[in-house]
């Protein structure tokens, strides 16, 4: 519980030992390590070690996730370029993933919640985003996007 101390109004931090605080951040990144170390094991450019996409199975369209696990090897095995050409909007996430969980340990030390509250906007224009990808690299001059 935090509380407010009325003589400087500032926020005085929540009870408990940082390791305590730091136990979410710390298991979400354990998780997420093991999952980019299995992509990076099991390459996905081989057939038959992951499913195939249902979208594109069945109609032949580019999902804005396929390529998303070649990605993800690529990036396992530090080969950027690779990563942006198998899906750049993945590589876009692992970035964007890195940063609010930077901010999370940051926030969790200094004993503060993390509070992410997009505003509608950002979410329109993000999905606005994710569609215009998704129909461009399904267009014949978006080949360049697809995986």
């Amino acid at each position: 519980m935090r509380e407010v101390n009325a003589d400087s109004q500032r926020v005085t931090p929540a009870p408990g030992s940082v390791a305590r605080r730091l136990a979410v951040p710390g298991g979400l990144l354990v998780a997420v390590a093991g999952a980019f170390a299995y992509v990076g094991t099991v390459d996905p450019n081989e057939p038959g070690h992951y499913p195939a996409c249902p979208l594109f199975r069945y109609t032949g369209v580019y999902c804005p996730g396929c390529g998303g696990l070649r990605s993800a090897y690529a990036v396992a095995h530090g080969d950027l370029g690779t990563a942006l050409g198998a899906n750049a909007v993945a590589v876009f996430g692992y970035l964007v993933l890195a940063a609010v969980w930077t901010v999370w340990v940051v926030r969790s030390v200094q004993g503060r919640p993390l509070r992410v509250e997009p505003r509608p906007p950002l979410l329109w224009a993000l999905g606005a985003l994710l569609l215009v990808f998704t129909v461009v690299r399904n267009l014949p001059f978006g080949g360049w996007l697809r995986p």
